[in-house]
């Protein structure tokens, strides 16, 4: 029976783990009080920053009404917070998979560490959905292939890979939430809500980025080609999901200017000056990293 760690750490990081788990024991989301779910949620407020919206920078843009565009802000905060759905909902069963495969070949601090990352998730999901219900947001489909990956294809792989890519996924996820969310105009509660989720999370990315950084200097070549092969393919895709969903067209009230399978339109906001600046700003301390471990073409 193979019985070498499936996460091999060092002494320094081992000590850096202990003293995660320490800190997230001791603050952590606490669903009832995370925010004050008596006060209601102001709708005529930006959820997040206008400038922001997907299809800002195209003619697209312009023809909508000022009315129009504070509900398109509104649905797209409805996605992000969907995103998290799926992705928190996908990363217990996986994290405590890998604890039940693999209990012999964990260290105990980061076993420990999985299971505080999956009980957090879990009061994640329940504060977005009912952040949802008291705002009238409806959930929207699972990403198409992310949620193939998280749930089928990362399970039956060695723990380094599957935290690798979630990380990848929680990142952009966090960057994007972060970078629109927290301006002074931003509707009071919205904006809480990302705030506090954001302190659990800079945790899980902390985490995520120690184990991927030991992956690459201790894997053997042939494990990292295969993950920079992957990576390559999710990525770009990944930033696409985040810059414009082609769902948008089904929530609206009115006849959005873009139809869900448009593909041209959709191409032309994916790839707009504007959301490349956009994407820019709020991706770079990400696309630095993955600059640096040769996850990017």
């Amino acid at each position: 029976m193979q019985t070498s760690p499936v996460l091999p750490l060092s002494e320094r990081l081992s000590a850096k783990v202990r003293k995660l788990n320490e800190v997230s024991h001791h603050k952590t989301m606490d669903h009832a009080t995370v925010l004050p779910w008596d006060q209601e949620i102001d709708k005529r407020l930006w959820p997040k920053d206008p400038e922001h919206l997907w299809i800002k920078g195209t003619r697209y843009y312009d023809q909508l009404s000022e009315e129009q565009k504070l509900e398109v802000a509104w649905l797209e905060t409805a996605r992000d917070i969907s995103m998290f759905i799926f992705l928190e909902q996908t990363l217990p069963p996986l994290y405590m998979g890998y604890i039940n495969r693999f209990h012999d070949r964990i260290a105990p601090e980061v076993q420990e560490y999985l299971s505080i990352f999956s009980k957090e998730e879990i009061v994640h999901t329940l504060t977005f959905k009912r952040f949802m219900a008291k705002a009238g947001l409806k959930l929207w489909q699972p990403p198409v292939g992310l949620h193939d990956l998280l749930s089928k294809t990362l399970p039956p792989m060695d723990p380094p890979v599957g935290i690798l890519f979630t990380l990848l996924v929680e990142w952009v996820a966090e960057l994007s939430a972060m970078h629109t969310s927290q301006g002074p105009d931003v509707e009071p509660m919205t904006r809480a809500l990302f705030r506090e989720h954001h302190y659990d999370e800079a945790r899980h990315i902390a985490f995520g980025r120690w184990i991927s950084e030991t992956f690459f200097e201790n894997g053997s070549p042939e494990q990292i080609a295969q993950v920079r092969q992957m990576s390559r393919q999710v990525i770009p895709k990944l930033i696409d999901m985040f810059t414009y969903n082609p769902e948008m067209p089904l929530h609206t009230s009115f006849a959005f200017p873009i139809g869900p399978d448009d593909r041209d339109a959709i191409e032309t906001v994916w790839r707009s000056e504007h959301n490349r600046q956009i994407n820019q700003q709020r991706f770079a301390e990400l696309y630095a990293w993955i600059d640096k471990l040769g996850l990017v073409a």
